[in-house]
């Protein structure tokens, strides 16, 4: 985890320039063409992160340890913790404030939107253990970002504490239905002998008794199940950041230091423990219930397998070979890779030759010839052939590059803060300041000590934001639903809010605007020829061949299709096909596919393996393989005896319904890009779209990151990839959709996946964040109403705690009847027709 490279990179994103003579005229080297034309075009600019929780911190009087997204040096250590019980921005800054004050931490890194946490630290100073037990020690459950055990055991704790807070919430509800309210009701309840009994047995000492059980099993509520609460509004004071759990917190907290009070100095008094327990309860199943939600959602995503490669093929002296974990190989260990391998890392080819689809990790979308001497990259896969790779002092893999490269980004502070937490900041001290000036008034106007505590309490509890703070999370919620419902899974609270907001969205191509296989789009072959070319291509595991088989037999499986590996360049037996063809000789080339059927030499490949071999090629075949390359298909001419008689165009086919998604997305005054790993050529069909923007062609994964950092920098930007390539710029984008049919770690960057591979459901994703906005809107719109109401009522002394309890219960049962409502009706669910 140490960069030791120290030749200049590429300017865009620093990847190793040696032996690439790409620059422009200021004299900046680049990577490659396409990191070179996102610099031309977005210029050079600076990334800018979400600076608010910095200078909350700064207003604090605490300094954040500065943040460095590049690799540590070799004296320090990266650790990422996942960190459960971040509810809001201002955890962000409490941990990164606190982790930056011990002994060894260089640079902290906090996201609560991802609950990441990124530490650079001397491991001689400072331990990860260490890390963990300081951070665990504010009140959070931290721990390793891979430790799947603890990932479980913190969502089994936080499901105990909401089922302690239901139960125990019942039993303390129970009490006061069955005994407290008929005191206060009188004959509502029951009759005039039964009421007075129960106010003769308040009044005495058995009454204290009881009102201190109560006590008892509330302070278990507000202790256990309110924790969160609790922590979220000490968090707050610490930052001087206002938000909901303080508000929520001092409701709660004011109804239990009074009634306990009560019970302490008065002889018949009234409690307001019902409160306490309903704050605390209600609120905390919202919250639940959005998370548990988000759980589901992640659950759907299940049969998304990863990628990486644990185990490698090492070959012994003797020729011999014996699989080990890639932790354990060595500088000049060499490496056995056959067809459908994965290879796990870094390297160069010492022996064979073989084909190799890169576009998992570059984005380009044709298999690669590799030779003696080539360099192939980590996590790639041979579709042909057979290889051998030798380790150098620089092997590591791209695709563990990758990773590493998504863990910073998802760990980098988001600063993001909810709606309802921006209000609090204004609300909090508007309340707090309503309430003392009429407790102070009370007593100045000759009001007695309890009457003034009582209206200062009622101005509290009636101004509990419990409507206001399961406004957002309730409609949050109501999306999540309706998004799983159209196979839309959505990891990240704050979507629908970003979304909003998008000003660019950025398109991958290759499996993305594209279905990511090859396909023939147009054939003008005889159907004997064709036969002849399929029985050839039976023979070869490329994509293209497979592609013109399957055109020849539909019913063909890739089964069919492959061969059982070997060497490039490989001779067969004679053999029969299905269709009576004898195949009587093979040959694969670099360019393409020869042999003898049927007595007839056939070739089928690119116009240049007919110019290498010396057969006739007419000039509008040549023509017309020209202008399908332009397009960014490949031409494969197919050829007998020694002359080219017909074209096959082969292409990544676009999906359906892209067209129609950009153009509702431009509608939208939303700037739209493509950026792709592939050729120039290969995006020349979305050059000249009139609803696309901008296209960057042959961008390496890095190099998408850091276009997407700049795109950032202009404004809210999302992106849209399916592959590991696009990881890097998913998790850097401001928010990031990856289709569900891609890579895990693809999803694992992404805040939105799609799970059933439709593009068009990304229009359904805008949709719902529109819908979830009104929806939010109303919410907060009632939960406004009923306190411009309720807290001048209060002010006034015409409401006790009492009927401030049971108003706020209703505004609350209100706001959630709101959001069970569906967000988008069932009878279109692209969700052009709103509830």
């Amino acid at each position: 985890m140490t960069d030791e490279t120290t030749a200049p990179g590429c300017t865009l994103c620093e990847l190793p320039t040696e032996g690439v003579d790409v620059t422009d005229d200021a004299g900046n080297e680049f990577c490659c063409r396409g990191c070179l034309d996102v610099y031309d075009t977005l210029g050079d600019l600076e990334d800018v992160d979400a600076d608010d929780v910095r200078s909350r911190l700064d207003d604090a009087g605490s300094e954040p340890a500065d943040v460095d997204d590049s690799t540590p040096n070799e004296s320090l250590e990266r650790t990422y913790l996942k960190v459960h019980g971040m509810y809001c921005a201002t955890c962000e800054a409490f941990i990164e404030s606190v982790a930056a004050e011990l002994d060894g931490v260089r640079s902290v890194s906090v996201s609560y939107v991802t609950e990441t946490v990124r530490i650079d630290h001397d491991p001689e100073l400072t331990t990860a253990d260490e890390l963990r037990e300081a951070i665990s020690g504010l009140g959070y459950t931290a721990f390793p970002r891979e430790d799947a055990f603890s990932e479980r055991q913190a969502n089994h704790m936080e499901t105990v504490r909401v089922a302690v807070g239901v139960l125990v919430g019942m039993a303390v509800m129970l009490q006061y239905v069955a005994i407290i309210y008929p005191t206060y009701f009188g004959g509502l309840y029951y009759d005039e002998r039964t009421t007075q009994f129960l106010m003769d047995a308040m009044a005495h000492g058995s009454g204290n008794y009881f009102f201190a059980i109560v006590g008892v099993l509330t302070t278990v509520i507000l202790l256990v199940t309110g924790k969160p609460i609790l922590q979220g509004a000490y968090v707050a004071l610490r930052t001087r950041t206002p938000n909901m759990d303080l508000l929520v917190a001092i409701a709660a907290v004011s109804a239990y230091l009074y009634s306990t009070l009560a019970v302490i100095v008065v002889e018949q008094p009234h409690v307001y423990y019902d409160v306490t327990v309903a704050i605390v309860v209600v609120v905390t199943v919202g919250n639940y219930h959005e998370a548990t939600l988000k759980r589901r959602a992640t659950d759907r995503l299940s049969e998304l397998t990863s990628v990486q490669v644990d185990e490698a093929r090492r070959l012994r002296p003797d020729g011999s070979h014996d699989l080990v974990a890639v932790d354990e190989l060595e500088v000049g260990d060499r490496l056995a890779a056959r067809k459908g391998d994965r290879i796990p890392v870094d390297g160069t080819v010492v022996e064979g030759e073989a084909a190799v689809d890169e576009s998992l990790i570059t984005g380009e979308s044709m298999p690669v010839a590799k030779r003696d001497g080539d360099r192939v990259i980590g996590g790639t896969v041979l579709t042909d052939g057979a290889i051998t790779v030798s380790i150098d002092d620089q092997a590591t893999s791209s695709l563990d590059r990758i990773t590493e490269l998504v863990w910073n980004v998802q760990s980098s502070n988001h600063g993001i803060q909810g709606l309802a937490d921006r209000l609090a900041t204004v609300f909090v001290p508007l309340v707090l300041s309503l309430a003392a000036v009429a407790t102070v008034g009370y007593l100045v106007f000759g009001g007695s000590v309890a009457e003034a505590l009582l209206v200062g309490l009622t101005v509290l509890i009636v101004s509990c934001p419990c409507a206001l703070g399961l406004a957002t999370p309730l409609a949050v919620a109501a999306g999540l639903r309706d998004a799983l419902r159209r196979q839309i899974v959505v990891f990240d609270d704050t979507v629908f809010e970003r979304l909003r907001g998008a000003d660019t969205i950025v398109f991958d191509k290759t499996g993305t605007l594209t279905t990511g296989e090859m396909d023939v789009v147009a054939s003008d072959l005889p159907g004997d020829l064709l036969d002849d070319a399929a029985i050839l291509e039976r023979r070869s595991a490329h994509p293209v061949g497979e592609a013109i088989a399957a055109l020849a037999d539909p019913d063909s499986t890739e089964a069919d299709l492959a061969t059982d590996g070997g060497q490039l360049n490989r001779r067969v037996d004679a053999s029969m096909s299905d269709d009576g063809l004898t195949v009587e000789s093979f040959e694969s080339h670099d360019t393409g596919v020869s042999g003898l059927v049927d007595g007839r030499h056939v070739v089928v490949g690119h116009p240049d393996l007919f110019a290498d071999l010396g057969w006739d090629l007419p000039e509008h075949l040549a023509d017309s393989a020209r202008e399908a390359s332009e397009m960014g298909r490949v031409p494969v001419v197919v050829g007998r005896d020694g002359a080219a008689r017909g074209l096959v165009v082969v292409g990544d086919e676009l999906r359906d319904g892209w067209e129609e998604t950009i153009r509702s997305l431009s509608e939208r005054g939303i700037e739209v890009v493509v950026l792709t790993g592939d050729d120039e050529r290969a995006a020349a069909t979305f050059r000249e779209h009139p609803a696309i923007d901008s296209v960057f062609a042959g961008v390496p994964p890095e190099g998408k990151a850091e276009t997407v950092a700049r795109l950032s920098d202009r404004g809210e930007t999302v992106m849209i990839g399916d592959g590991t390539n696009d990881a890097p710029a998913l998790a850097r984008s401001d928010l990031g959709i990856a289709l569900g049919g891609g890579t895990a770690m693809a999803v694992d960057a992404a805040d939105v996946a799609i799970v059933d591979d439709d593009l068009q459901s990304v229009e359904t994703v805008f949709e719902l964040s529109a819908a979830a906005g009104t929806r939010i809107k109303q919410n907060l719109g009632w939960a406004f109403c009923y306190n411009g109401i309720a807290i001048p009522l209060a002010l006034a002394g015409l409401l006790n705690p009492l009927f401030a309890a049971a108003a706020m219960a209703t505004s609350s049962l209100l706001v959630v009847s709101n959001s069970s409502r569906r967000l988008v009706d069932d009878s279109d669910p692209s969700g052009e027709s709103r509830s």
